[in-house]
């Protein structure tokens, strides 16, 4: 597992920082705050994991959340990646119907603690 990269997008945080967590499982860490800089380092970057924030808008016109974006980015140049989600529980039904249409590795509720990272990074 060494060498391989994890992108982490943080657009809003209030959770801990787990770069040291991942970069202990043996990732490579690029960290961003914006969608659209996640989605230009996709474009030249093959993670194996995207760690990532559910953030619901209803003032979003074209989308529900800022994932489906995100989401069309790694379906056309990085499909195999496994995706990570941080949610609000009250968001629950949205980030559900979500996962409709794309499929998503894990899913962690705020608040998010670092065993329940650290369990999804150990079953990659």
């Amino acid at each position: 597992m060494k060498d391989q990269e994890l992108l982490a997008v943080v657009e809003f945080g209030g959770y801990p920082n787990f770069t040291p967590l991942y970069q202990r499982h043996g990732y490579r860490v690029e960290m961003v705050n914006s969608m659209r800089k996640a989605q230009a380092w996709l474009k030249k970057h093959t993670p194996v994991v995207v760690v990532t924030e559910f953030n619901f808008d209803p003032e979003f016109r074209d989308r529900m959340s800022n994932l489906e974006s995100l989401m069309a980015t790694l379906q056309k140049y990085s499909p195999d990646s496994r995706v990570v989600v941080f949610y609000d529980l009250k968001h629950q039904y949205r980030l559900d119907k979500l996962q409709q249409r794309y499929p998503l590795f894990g899913v962690c509720a705020f608040p998010v603690q670092e065993s329940d990272v650290e369990a999804l990074l150990e079953i990659l």
